[in-house]
């Protein structure tokens, strides 16, 4: 199946789909170990970086702790330096939460649209198709984004999950947004990166749902849904 060709509207999800949010991730952690590294210190900044690792793996892999997470970004990263501290007996939270703080303000700045995006944007806009941003997280993070990236000009809605109350993939953000651009389900492309929590509510609301399947895995094994397209990034949808 591919998505209907005439959309009447077009919702988006936002980190992942719009904006990489995880390419650099791993080298701005580094960074962040390095300037915090005390010289007397048993382990390397590496060693420090492999431990934060495994915490936030470990962290983001559990369902409650990623909802309550993601609500709190800066208190979600204090915490998992602040484990991985305890992991290697550092006894430094002042300086567990320092290189927490330093790394989530390196990453704001490193957060950046993937290739093509805006330019995606701004010709659905200029075609005059509605479009809606639907995104999870806490406001004030993602607000950010939106803000930083000027992304509200292409929107007619924005939901934060923050802000709206509730996130994908609950039905409620969906429908509100539907109310909001005023078009039935059957109209509407829904586009995002997660399975679960963009894919599985727009078909069982009965949108047509665009996957964004950037690394070119194809589909699980073990879906929990099948999308009527697949694309790598959103600049596809214009080719």
């Amino acid at each position: 199946m591919t998505a209907s060709a005439s959309p009447k509207a077009i919702f988006f999800d936002m980190d992942g789909t719009i904006l990489d949010w995880t390419t650099g991730m791993e080298e701005s952690w580094l960074e962040s170990c390095e300037r915090h590294h005390i010289a007397d210190w048993p382990h390397s900044p590496a060693d420090v970086h492999a431990a934060i690792r495994k915490r936030r793996l470990w962290f983001w892999d559990g369902q409650e702790r990623a909802k309550r997470g993601r609500m709190d970004l800066d208190g979600s990263s204090r915490e998992i330096v602040r484990m991985a501290f305890e992991d290697l007996s550092l006894p430094h939270e002042d300086v567990a939460h320092d290189l927490a703080d330093f790394y989530r303000a390196l990453r704001a700045t490193r957060i950046v649209p993937y290739d093509g995006a805006i330019e995606t944007l701004a010709h659905f806009h200029q075609r005059g198709i509605p479009m809606a941003l639907i995104t999870n997280g806490e406001a004030r993070n993602q607000r950010r984004s939106v803000t930083t990236h000027a992304l509200e000009q292409y929107f007619h809605c924005v939901v934060i999950e923050g802000e709206f109350g509730v996130g994908k993939p609950d039905k409620r953000v969906f429908r509100h947004a539907l109310s909001e651009i005023g078009c039935e389900p059957s109209d509407v492309w829904m586009v995002g990166d997660s399975l679960e929590a963009d894919i599985a509510p727009a078909v069982a609301l009965g949108m047509h749902a665009v996957w964004v399947d950037e690394t070119g895995d194809g589909l699980p094994r073990r879906a929990p849904v099948k999308p009527h397209r697949i694309v790598r990034v959103i600049s596809e949808l214009v080719e």
